[in-house]
């Protein structure tokens, strides 16, 4: 076994006994440590931000892009906002022990269908510090331990986050090591970590395709992921045009850096002609710049010309590809040949076709008359997430507290033997 191997194996293992204490404690306990890990954030705001700094100053010496860079960054709202977080979790309902389903058999046995936790969780992501806690704070309240491997990037970030969390966990009486932040980045801890069969229940990683691909291609645990965030706008002939442009705005430019931003706008040729002279003034206030299909250069001519792997890219910048399509058929095809399945949207005063829409795209979360930046947990009231699926098993869209959950069948008899 490597050095770095038997670290991971490791601390794993005493997360994995911390994840059974959590497993039984109960939601009065787990709430108790969530409030205190909040109020703990708060306390250590100035150590924090001391931390994020340093991590700021290496991703500027290193040239980390202004997207990457934005991501990494803290302010005092950004750590207030992680804190309330926190205690929104604290306050959701208790997945825990929910009976989903039971019935009785004509033998007279009992079976009930119960949530239970998953077990230990590792959590591998890149850039993001806030979830370190958000993924510590879904964990902790679903009774699931939690092993979190974050980018070098924000290593000290992510240190000083983790260590006020394990204060709150202290304060309610629960092992600190219920949720372990690896102290180091190595590359090789990736597939350490997907090598824990019988240690590791499940893995989440968040971050890009590369990532994602190291993980899915080393792990031998069972692995929940989400690929890139390609997300469309369908603006239709029947939508409101003043809607339609500020859905847009807020999709594209509100946080450009989110996976659930918009990256491509279909607009339907009937409202072409009128409407993308608008939007394309309205952007350009906001410094977005725009890629083009051959029809709509022919309205903006200025615009440079989208290629086919600009249609295939998560920009996660001020970037945008427009396409006209003929209606609502074009509008599907386009989405489902070159969509992620993340989310996305059609702008619409008719419901027919927004219903259509809804029916034929195939993506975790579809839009009607709404923006996709509300793919996100915190938004869907699940009071944060540890990633957005666009997988189809067990979990898909943002994952909150039940999709950190399984069950268990619990069977009652009264001496009932098989026959």
């Amino acid at each position: 076994m490597s050095d770095l191997l038997q670290r991971v194996t490791e601390l794993a293992q005493a997360a994995k006994k911390a994840a059974r204490v959590v497993a039984l404690a109960s939601t009065e306990t787990r709430n108790r440590a969530l409030q205190a890990a909040a109020q703990a954030l708060r306390v250590d705001e100035a150590a924090i931000l001391s931390a994020n700094g340093k991590d700021l100053a290496a991703a500027q010496a290193k040239g980390l892009t202004a997207a990457m860079t934005d991501r990494l960054r803290l302010d005092h709202q950004r750590l207030e906002d992680i804190a309330v977080a926190c205690e929104a979790v604290a306050k959701l309902p208790d997945p825990v022990g929910e009976v989903t389903e039971e019935w009785t058999r004509p033998n007279g046995i009992r079976i009930t269908r119960r949530r239970v936790p998953i077990g230990l969780v590792a959590i591998i992501f890149e850039s993001r510090p806030n979830v370190t806690v958000d993924a510590a704070a879904l964990c902790l309240k679903s009774g699931n331990g939690c092993i979190l491997r974050g980018g070098s990037e924000a290593l000290h970030t992510n240190l000083a986050l983790a260590q006020s969390f394990a204060t709150g966990l202290r304060n309610a009486g629960l092992p600190a090591e219920a949720v372990t932040l690896l102290p180091f980045t190595d590359r090789e801890a990736v597939p350490a970590l997907g090598s824990l069969r019988g240690i590791v229940d499940i893995i989440i990683p968040r971050g890009g395709p590369g990532l994602i691909e190291a993980v899915v291609n080393s792990a031998k645990v069972p692995v929940i992921k989400h690929d890139a965030g390609i997300c469309h706008v369908y603006v239709h002939a029947q939508a409101d045009l003043k809607m339609a442009e500020a859905i847009i705005l807020n999709a594209k430019c509100q946080r450009p850096s989110a996976c659930n931003a918009l990256e491509t706008l279909l607009v339907d040729a009937a409202v072409a002609p009128k409407f993308l002279p608008l939007i394309a003034q309205a952007l350009a206030a906001r410094q977005t710049e725009l890629r083009a299909c051959e029809k709509t250069r022919a309205i903006l001519p200025t615009a440079p010309a989208a290629t086919e792997q600009d249609f295939r890219t998560e920009h996660l910048g001020l970037i945008l590809n427009i396409k006209i399509v003929g209606g609502l058929d074009e509008a599907v095809r386009h989405i489902e040949a070159y969509g992620s399945h993340h989310s996305d949207a059609i702008v619409t005063e008719d419901a027919a076709t927004a219903r259509a829409f809804l029916a034929q795209i195939d993506s975790a979360c579809v839009y009607w008359n709404a923006s996709t930046r509300f793919t996100d947990g915190a938004e869907f009231g699940f009071g944060a997430e540890v990633g957005i699926s666009t997988d189809r098993l067990h979990a898909r869209g943002p994952m909150g507290l039940r999709e950190l959950t399984t069950w268990k069948f619990e069977i009652v008899g009264q001496g009932q033997v098989r026959a």
